[in-house]
């Protein structure tokens, strides 16, 4: 739309005019009659207005001596206007160069109502040409003393003048908050405020800005660009109010909704400042930058706010997310549409450092119980899915497998991922969190997994065994490599654990043996233990411990015990087979050197020739199966020894090599053990004696204790 410039002439006061025939020239804002044209909006088309005022009757020394006490010489403004627009950028393409000669319209002070009616139908600049010419006449009047008998009339005209002031910086406040308001730009409003502004900063440029008794604010400066840019700042504000939020009952994911609304709602305010708001303005205004920078202020604002208020885990990490990634991304101010002039390296931070370290140590807290539950899920699912319904677990590459690890780092992963997009400190806080309610539930997953098998025997018990212990070996190696972290804490928990795994086995092997039991009872417990079959029944004998026609079933069940280690990562197969083939031989021992009915030479050649038989069977199993204890091979061979040595004399030999190898035994045993081959307690006490020494200056054994760990029987000597 083009607008079109009208002049101003002014005349020069002359002292033949009478106040009759005092007249004023102004140039109107060139309004359509349009009703329907008014009706959607009233924005005046934008003009140069000069006003030229013939001042009251009075000498023209008088007149000049007064130029710079408010009123307003109408020369000087056009000369003032002209600058302006020769040394600031056009407006708007349809307002001419400053200086070409506009048609006079004459106009005629208006009453306060009057231009109460102007500023309602947007009128502005014909309102403002009113107000300019109601406040010099109060100047005029007030600096001519006519008021020094009635001082309340020139209060009273005064506030009218600032009264209607404040009409037209309210009108400027509704159209700046409304431009984004409507969907189809009115250019003309805008343009018509600029100019607007541009005339009262003229009029008032050599105002002195101290205020008189009694005048108020008369011929003051009125800041209108002040308060435009302070209704550039609630409009912003509105708007960013304005963008739809659901309550937490209405959608769970109401946070993500309200902000993804947000950015694109006020990403469309945006375009819309851009490329066509944006011409409507010199470019001193900075438009851009400015909405912009009541934009950031408004959401910062609203986003201090809503930290505040009560924020669950997800909804904390959204606003962290959407405030360090989302809101300088392309999907908001850096879009590339909004490109240059929409410019984010000068913004200050969205959230107080204060704000921002709140929100994180709140979403570190919130975490605490969401890690913890999340691990919770985990040994509830073990126990449910596998446990209580004894799934066989699978094998990969030759390993029991168990997810635990898998799941483990999952969860840290993901979390440690997501914090680190956020800030390097979010990610080392969370890690350490993980952490540290791992080393918390890996005790409890333990309590757990001995209270089930303590309940209960199953036969896939041994499998699981394996499979944690490789599992919880993989989650050290994955959290080392894959996060760097220190695991030392988290082995000394793991080798806790894995010695506790292992002493439930023997623990539950020691309450199948307990007694006097046959070698066949021996045989079934550690079957027993491999398939966790009920002890059919007890096969008892009226003799001892090796009364039995299949020695190699020992050896069978140990053999398909040991096949499970197999399946276990090295170097824990190793050490825990180390351990079965101990417990195995210790048991063996124990149940050896229980005090028996006396045996005849005939029985004694006859068990000490089984005793061979079975150590090899034994020792033969377990290494074949990857067993390294040699340590523990001549122990049973020592004891057959003894019980089958014909010659009393030879026997001390024997006791002799059994103390050097095996230097932790003490005298009960050895005596136990003589007590078996049926010597007296005197023979036995003699012999004890003439090897004794050798136990002394023995070097420590080829490998750990054995005896150490065996009750000593007590010993009858009824025989």
């Amino acid at each position: 739309m083009e607008l079109d410039t009208r002049s101003v002439t002014s005349e020069p006061a002359s002292p033949l005019n009478s106040p009759g025939e005092e007249k004023m020239e102004v140039t109107s804002e060139l309004s359509s009659s349009d009703v329907q044209s008014r009706d959607s909006g009233f924005f005046e088309r934008s003009i140069k207005t000069m006003l030229s005022i013939r001042k009251s009757k009075r000498s023209l020394k008088k007149e000049r001596g007064k130029e710079d006490t408010g009123t307003w010489n109408a020369k000087r403004l056009l000369q003032t206007l002209r600058s302006y627009e020769e040394n600031k950028p056009m407006i708007c393409n349809s307002v001419e160069k400053a200086g070409e000669i506009c048609e006079p319209i004459e106009a005629k002070p208006l009453s306060v109502m009057e231009i109460n009616e102007l500023i309602q139908k947007r009128q502005l600049l014909e309102a403002f040409a009113s107000i300019k010419l109601m406040e010099d006449e109060t100047i005029s009047e007030r600096d001519s003393e006519k008021y020094s008998d009635n001082p309340q009339e020139l209060v009273r005209k005064s506030k009218d003048v600032d009264l209607l002031y404040s009409s037209i910086a309210n009108a400027i406040k509704s159209i700046v908050e409304g431009t984004l308001e409507d969907p189809t730009l009115q250019h003309t409003m805008l343009t018509s405020m600029v100019t607007l502004i541009a005339l009262e900063e003229a009029a008032h440029s050599s105002t002195d800005n101290a205020a008189r008794p009694g005048s108020d604010l008369l011929g003051r400066p009125r800041k209108w660009r002040e308060q435009w840019r302070e209704a550039v700042n609630e409009s912003a504000r509105k708007r960013v109010l304005k963008a739809p939020m659901a309550s937490r009952e209405e959608a769970t994911s109401w946070l993500d909704l309200h902000l993804y609304f947000l950015q694109e709602h006020l990403r469309e305010d945006l375009l819309k400042i851009k490329s066509s708001v944006k011409k409507c303005y010199p470019e001193e205004y900075q438009v851009c930058d400015t909405y912009v920078e009541a934009f950031h202020n408004a959401i910062a604002s609203h986003l201090q706010e809503l930290s505040q208020g009560p924020l669950d885990f997800h909804e904390l990490y959204t606003l962290l997310d959407w405030v360090a990634n989302t809101y300088q991304s392309e999907l908001f101010l850096g879009h590339p549409q909004l490109k240059p002039e929409v410019k984010t390296e000068n913004l200050s931070l969205l959230l107080t450092p204060a704000d921002w370290d709140k929100l994180k140590n709140d979403y570190i807290a919130s975490a605490k119980g969401k890690i913890k539950s999340y691990f919770g899920n985990i040994l509830r699912l073990e126990v449910t899915e596998k446990w209580e319904k004894e799934v066989h677990l699978e094998e990969k590459e030759n390993l029991y497998h168990a997810s635990l690890s898998f799941d483990i780092q999952t969860i840290i992963g993901q979390h440690v991922k997501l914090s680190g997009a956020i800030s390097r400190s979010l990610e080392t806080k969370m890690l350490e969190l993980c952490m540290a309610e791992l080393l918390e539930f890996i005790p409890r997953f333990e309590q757990e997994f001995m209270a089930w098998s303590t309940a209960q025997d199953s036969p896939i018990f041994v499998p699981c065994l394996v499979a944690y212990i490789n599992s919880f070996h993989d989650l050290v190696s994955g959290l080392e490599t894959a996060f760097k972290v220190n695991t030392e804490e988290l082995q000394k928990i793991l080798a806790a654990l894995t010695r506790n795994f292992t002493n439930i086995f023997l623990t539950k092997l020691r309450t199948k043996t307990q007694g006097t039991i046959s070698y066949s009872e021996y045989t079934c417990a550690i079957s027993e233990l491999v398939f966790f079959q009920p002890l059919l029944k007890k096969i008892l004998t009226k003799n001892w411990i090796l009364a039995t026609e299949r020695p190699d079933s020992l050896a069978s069940a140990v053999s398909q015990f040991s096949e499970h280690l197999q399946h276990m990562r090295e170097p824990l197969g190793q050490e825990l087979l180390h351990e079965v083939h101990k417990y195995v031989v210790k048991e063996y021992v124990t149940q050896i050197i229980k005090p028996r009915w006396k045996m005849n030479k005939e029985t004694r050649q006859q068990v000490s020739r089984k005793m061979s038989v079975e150590a090899a069977i034994i020792h033969s199993a377990l290494i074949d199966q990857g067993s390294h204890a040699d340590w523990l091979l001549p122990i049973i061979d020592h004891i057959a020894s003894i019980i089958g040595e014909k010659k009393k004399d030879n026997i001390k030999a024997y006791v002799k090599e059994l103390c050097l190898d095996y230097p932790d035994i003490r005298k009960e045993h050895v005596l136990a053990i003589l007590a078996l081959r049926g010597l007296g307690r005197t023979r036995r006490a003699a012999i004890f004696r003439q090897v004794g020494h050798a136990q002394e200056s023995s070097d420590g054994g080829k490998g750990g204790t054995l005896f150490t760990e065996i009750d000593v029987p007590v010993i009858c000597s009824c025989f």
